[in-house]
């Protein structure tokens, strides 16, 4: 296959499919890089929303969307890996997918929203669903059991409208039930899998010990990751975006201009005609403003 080299198509890893005029054809999909993914997926989404269901052309774009983006099941996948009593890493890959598949079928391209914005909820509430309904290591009653799979629906539903995860006071409202009930639900939730943190494990590099030798035991906290700082970004970000939505067109384009081309305030000022005390001010009180926002739930 001959390789595009247009002006405004420069992808090596890109070439023109046999059957979709027009249409860029991935050989290696999950080998795309985060970047390049996501301007192809806007272009796969643009062409979908034009075929019929079930013809040979939907279905390749629509695989090749699910390949492309597999990234970000492996990235959601990453908190569960390894959980006692939880499912093989492969699995927990595959129940993921079903969440991408779920927000690729959902995703509306005129609402102008990253797909990844979308797709992360999907994919981490499928993983999420998955763990609490296969794996129970405290016994609850019955009622919570049910409660919690209510939750984990309402959850996703309420995540998937707003763009961040409901508080139990929005998940009480829509489930008809009070608070210290869905409280308690969320609490049962937690249940499904237990272990000490003293319970020894092998050596903490995986290595044996050498025959005769004395073995010393590690225990489950010295095999703990610390914190991946790049998840609670996701978080935050996805708390942030219905937030910035609601801004004014002249504060958006201040942050824009601070936080997206790293510019100072004076030279803010500058661009958009007003004194850097001014830029300052509008920042300030901005910024305050999301704080407290993104803090009351």
């Amino acid at each position: 296959m001959t390789s595009m080299a247009t002006a405004d198509t420069a992808a090596p890893s890109v070439t023109e499919h046999p059957v979709i005029d027009g249409l860029p054809h991935v050989p290696c999909p999950r080998e795309v890089d985060p970047g390049e993914a996501r301007q192809l997926t806007r272009v796969f989404f643009e062409r979908l929303r034009s075929l019929d269901e079930g013809t040979p052309e939907y279905q390749y774009v629509r695989n090749t969307l699910i390949e492309m983006n597999v990234s970000l099941v492996n990235f959601a996948a990453r908190p569960f890996r390894d959980r006692p009593g939880g499912p093989e890493n492969e699995d927990i890959v595959q129940v993921g997918i079903i969440g991408l598949i779920k927000a690729i079928d959902r995703y509306e391209l005129d609402r102008d929203t990253q797909f990844s914005t979308l797709a992360m909820p999907y994919i981490t509430g499928e993983i999420k669903r998955h763990f609490r309904d296969t794996t129970w290591a405290v016994r609850v009653p019955r009622r919570l059991q049910e409660m919690r799979a209510q939750l984990a629906r309402s959850t996703e539903e309420l995540t998937s409208e707003t763009g961040r995860a409901p508080t139990p006071a929005e998940l009480a409202e829509h489930l008809d039930l009070t608070e210290d009930e869905v409280r308690q639900g969320l609490v049962a939730a937690n249940g499904y899998s237990t272990q000490s943190l003293d319970a020894a494990t092998g050596s903490p590099d995986g290595r044996e010990s050498a025959p005769g030798a004395a073995r010393s035991p590690h225990t489950l906290a010295e095999t703990l990751g610390e914190t991946d700082d790049a998840l609670e970004t996701v978080e935050d970000l996805q708390s942030l975006a219905p937030l910035l939505s609601g801004l004014d067109e002249r504060t958006t384009r201040i942050l824009e201009l601070r936080f997206g081309q790293e510019m100072t305030q004076r030279q803010i000022g500058e661009e958009i005609g007003m004194s850097q005390m001014h830029v300052s001010r509008l920042l300030t009180r901005t910024l305050g403003a999301l704080r407290e926002e993104l803090l009351r739930d």
